[in-house]
């Protein structure tokens, strides 16, 4: 029985990897057959059987990352539970790394902060284990971001919240036993307002990098009382949300987003996840038919016990890191986060800008790092 379930299974997955091979070479040539044609629309199997699909940065090798997955979760041998959830997302993972890897090499890797590198509302202390898998990441060479919604305008905050790591990368930087050369490490803060680049001589080792000399050409476009007008509006909405739930919440206004937080003190409330989402789609759908919403890309996002509405999204977040670096392509970069759902979840735009890995808690980002190195390892066997 287990036989014959591992073999429908690998099959489903050979089909669907298919379909998006079908996709992915359909879309490299339908810009010639528009020339040709005029601009004659056609589309791929798979976009008539899910409208909505988006970009593939990459081939999935979909059947091989079943079998390596059914390998260590048993999936083809359970009798009543069906493949769950958790079961395909992890297969997409590890379908994504062995995509990578095969059409490297791995230029950059993104990460989001609170439950990818930390648990949420934590620091990344000096015994995380997620360290020396950065750390090996940047001795293979391969660009680091951290791709936070926190956003502050100096280093210091941003060390309280990373300095485990910042401190692991100096250590390595002075030990003879281990070096990291010229570590191109940075953090893009407030989802893409603020750019902090690692310095062993800095203060906090972080060194403040203007925006006027690393934001897009597109990001120059967006007028400051564009962004004003989108915050105002913003606040307004949330306002309303704390009065029609009658929510202890106070709003918190920066220069470039705004969001409300639970009333700080004793008995501090903690939001219902219903709450929480309300007030992301309530500001959400007054954002998006107001005049600044149309002018002014923005992310309303729910941040665990708050709700924030930032300037940018993490597509364009990442899409500055690959810049910052020197023009890395979406095929050649890794983001890791752990907020896919479309309602509320911040991380789900970078899928705009490169290839993605969806995680559940900072132990999954320390096995998905394990198993980048060990599909490495195994193709330069190969």
């Amino acid at each position: 029985m287990a036989t014959t379930a591992h073999r429908r299974y690998a099959e489903i997955m050979h089909d669907v990897e298919e379909l998006i091979n079908d996709h992915s070479a359909f879309s490299l040539t339908r810009e010639q057959v528009a020339q040709q044609k005029g601009g004659t629309q056609e589309r791929s199997k798979l976009k008539l059987l899910v409208p909505s699909v988006g970009v593939f940065f990459t081939p999935l090798s979909l059947e091989e990352a079943f079998l390596f997955q059914d390998e260590r979760r048993r999936i083809s041998s359970r009798r009543f539970v069906p493949p769950s959830f958790n079961d395909i997302r992890l297969i997409l993972n590890s379908a994504q790394l062995l995509s990578l890897i095969r059409n490297g090499p791995i230029e950059l890797v993104t990460f989001d902060g609170d439950v990818t590198l930390y648990n949420d509302g934590e620091s990344l202390t000096d015994q995380n284990p997620v360290i020396g898998k950065v750390i090996r990441l940047l001795q293979q060479g391969i660009c680091i971001g951290i791709v936070t919604a926190a956003g502050y305008t100096n280093a210091s905050r941003y060390y309280e919240r990373l300095h485990g790591l910042l401190d692991a990368i100096a250590d390595a930087i002075t030990d003879t036993g281990v070096v990291v050369e010229d570590p191109r490490l940075i953090i893009l803060g407030g989802e893409s307002n603020y750019l902090f680049e690692f310095d062993f001589h800095a203060q906090n080792f972080l060194r403040y990098v203007p925006r006027e000399t690393w934001m897009l050409d597109e990001m120059r476009e967006w007028l400051e009382e564009d962004i004003q007008s989108l915050l105002d509006v913003a606040e307004g909405a949330l306002r309303e949300c704390i009065n029609n739930m009658q929510l202890s919440a106070e709003v918190l206004r920066k220069d470039r987003a705004v969001g409300i937080i639970p009333v700080p003190g004793p008995g501090r409330q903690k939001f219902t996840r219903e709450q929480l989402e309300e007030t992301v789609l309530v500001t959400q759908q007054v954002l998006e038919v107001s005049s600044p919403g149309k002018k002014i890309p923005f992310c309303a996002f729910n941040g665990g016990n708050d709700v924030f509405v930032d300037i940018g999204d993490k597509s364009w977040g990442v899409l500055s890191c690959q810049r910052y670096f020197g023009g890395i392509q979406g095929s050649k970069t890794l983001h890791v986060g752990d907020q896919f759902l479309s309602a509320g979840a911040n991380d789900f735009k970078a899928r705009l800008a490169c290839t993605t890995a969806w995680i559940a808690s900072p132990a999954e980002t320390v096995a998905l790092l394990d198993e980048l190195q060990f599909h490495s390892e195994n193709q330069r066997e190969r």
